[in-house]
């Protein structure tokens, strides 16, 4: 059996219908609970805030995982990336006012969620940050003179236009990817080359 870390929240419920799809269903996805292990379909599913995903993997707790590729730059477990999903699509940007009044000679301010990514992009292009770690309404800090721009996740970007942020520069784009134990991929390959199989005749279909 098969120990899968899966994504709690929206980007869940996507790759839930995906394992569906694919055959690898488990009757509690879609119920109303709020239970953390679940088993079905010869895997046994854990479901994991997705920041803590590749720890789970990494460690070993979990044979394989569902996360995005944002957490992946953040976070950089040590795993085997085998498949991109193609859900949850998104990017991950540089955003702020359409002008920001920043001095050249003054560290730029950032405000993140994700201080490991905007550290490489800003180092990458010899730019002074000043960086302000928030974990929600990271919008917010421009406005309100906290911070001269944002790196965040932009899916639409109604949220920017709505509060006059505009998007200056892309990091990287992301979307929801299949990972996998090093160890657990020595020992269980055929098991997960099945279950890869699986998933991507469903997500052809």
């Amino acid at each position: 059996m098969l120990n899968v870390a899966l994504p709690k929240g929206r980007l869940g419920e996507k790759v839930y219908r995906l394992f569906d799809a694919a055959g690898l269903s488990c009757p509690d996805f879609f119920d109303d609970h709020r239970k953390l292990v679940l088993e079905g379909a010869g895997a046994r599913y854990f479901l994991i805030k997705p920041s803590d995903v590749g720890i789970y993997v990494e460690r070993g707790a979990a044979d394989i995982g569902v996360v995005g590729r944002d957490v992946l730059l953040e976070t950089e477990p040590d795993v085997y990336e085998l498949l991109d999903l193609k859900l949850g699509r998104c990017r991950l940007a540089v955003a702020g006012p359409a002008c920001p009044d920043v001095r050249p000679d003054a560290p730029l301010r950032v405000a993140t969620k994700y201080p490991n990514v905007a550290r490489r992009y800003y180092r990458g292009r010899n730019r002074e940050i000043e960086l302000i770690r928030l974990n929600g309404s990271i919008e917010l800090a421009p406005l309100v003179g906290l911070s001269d721009v944002i790196v965040d996740i932009v899916e639409t970007g109604t949220t920017l236009r709505e509060n006059n942020l505009h998007v200056l520069e892309e990091v990287a784009d992301s979307s929801a990817r299949l990972i996998v134990n090093k160890s657990a991929y020595k020992f269980k390959r055929d098991t997960i080359d099945e279950l890869l199989r699986k998933l991507t005749e469903g997500w052809e279909a």
